[in-house]
């Protein structure tokens, strides 16, 4: 009796084992299939985050960082929080003499001239002061050759103007708004901030510029494009890889010499004025100048950026079926409602898909409007290659290229609000 009255209570604790067995062979299966999948995407993850995360932190950081000033004169930037920089006296002679001795101190490890090149992107001419500095203040000694205020202003009269010091007050601090100042055409080297002078004002009209000639770069694509999509989306299959072939074509050649082959057409003794000339559309003396101007940028941009318009037109339209058209016309439309009612609102999302690309790429292109811009085609990314590779301002490359990212993001903001990206569609 006893025996046959524990069976099924072992035969439950047995089904409640195995039951939670399977629970745990379950959860290890799951694990497993997690660490795998994670193991996939670990390459793409960390090139995520060494090629776009971490260069942007970077960027963040490098447009607001300023420890140069704090760390090479630690004992002036003490000595300079009593002065009032809003009056028109000189710093103290216990100033200069912080000044001298951290100019001393720079000049045996070497790092006055980081200094001198942090201020000279402030105001001119310091590198110049400091180096004239170099000479003589080694020489001083600290206790027995003072007063030095008389003395600095020897070296270089700067070192006496009201101007010098409070830009060195204003940029004393370890971060700074500084180098967004200077990207919006601002600075602070009088302690309040202003407006640059108008000859050095460059940011923000080169901001514009970019802005509108990418557009319209994006709408001439657009215009040619859509053609060319249409038609590689209504022929036969066999010509449509005939003209898709043509299509990517340029894709097979380097970018640098697409855009030179058009700096060889467009200059004034180029192609397309030999053939004016020859046709007598232009006179030979009076050859029209298509290079190293904003046409020339906007003529060779849109021809290199106009399969990115083509190719998410094209996907989007082979999908659209021939016969909604045809629906439409037996119902009564002509060719052009058709289109227009049926056909083209089908074929947006390419054409947001195709604007979004060319928008964004041309934004930062660098390459061609280098070669055929000139000055007065200069994109905002040629100014930031100069501050990066010629005058070495690592924050203003930061603050400019931050600046440029935030705008882009805020368009594609308003293009979701407006358009919707999720009715973006690369087919």
């Amino acid at each position: 009796m006893t025996t046959t009255a524990n069976q099924p209570a072992n035969a439950s604790g047995v089904q409640e084992l195995s039951g939670g067995a399977l629970k745990r062979q379950l959860a290890r299966a799951l694990r497993r299939q997690k660490i795998r999948a994670l193991l996939l995407i670990a390459p793409l993850l960390a090139f995520i985050v060494l090629g776009f995360i971490l260069p942007i932190g970077s960027m963040l950081m490098r447009s607001v960082e300023n420890q140069i000033v704090e760390e090479i004169l630690p004992q002036t930037v003490v000595a300079l929080e009593d002065w009032d920089e809003s009056g028109d006296e000189l710093p103290s002679e216990e100033v200069f003499t912080a000044l001298v001795a951290d100019l001393q101190v720079a000049i045996e490890n070497r790092t006055a001239l980081n200094l001198a090149r942090r201020m000279n992107f402030e105001i001119a001419g310091f590198t110049t002061m400091i180096r004239r500095a170099l000479r003589e203040v080694p020489r001083w000694d600290l206790e027995t050759d003072g007063p030095f205020r008389d003395r600095m202003i020897d070296v270089h009269r700067d070192w006496g103007e009201i101007q010098t010091w409070r830009a060195l007050k204003a940029y004393s601090s370890p971060y700074t708004i500084g180098y967004y100042l200077s990207a919006l055409d601002r600075t602070m080297v009088s302690g309040q901030i202003e407006h640059l002078p108008e000859d050095q004002s460059l940011h923000l009209m080169l901001f514009w510029r970019t802005a509108w000639m990418s557009a319209l770069i994006c709408a001439l694509t657009l215009i040619l494009g859509y053609p060319v999509a249409f038609l590689l989306a209504s022929v036969k299959e066999r010509y449509a890889n005939l003209l898709l072939i043509m299509v990517l074509l340029p894709f097979w050649t380097s970018l640098l010499v697409r855009t030179s082959s058009w700096k060889v057409l467009l200059q004034e003794q180029g192609v397309i004025n030999d053939v004016l000339v020859g046709i007598g559309l232009v006179a030979d003396d009076s050859r029209l100048t298509m290079i190293n101007n904003k046409f020339g940028v906007i003529v060779a941009m849109t021809h290199i950026l106009l399969p990115f318009m083509i190719l998410p037109l094209y996907s989007v339209m082979k999908t659209i079926p021939p016969s909604y058209v045809r629906a439409a016309k037996s119902l009564g439309a002509n060719d052009w409602t058709a289109f227009w009612r049926v056909y083209f609102p089908q074929s947006i999302p390419g054409i947001g898909a195709g604007a979004i690309l060319v928008f964004i790429m041309a934004v930062g292109y660098y390459i061609t409007p280098e070669l055929v811009g000139g000055p007065s085609g200069m994109f905002i990314s040629n100014r930031i290659a100069h501050q990066w590779y010629v005058s070495g301002n690592w924050g203003l490359v930061g603050a400019l290229g931050t600046i440029l990212l935030v705008a882009v993001l805020v368009l594609y903001w308003v293009y979701d609000r407006v358009v919707g990206i999720d009715n973006v569609k690369l087919g």
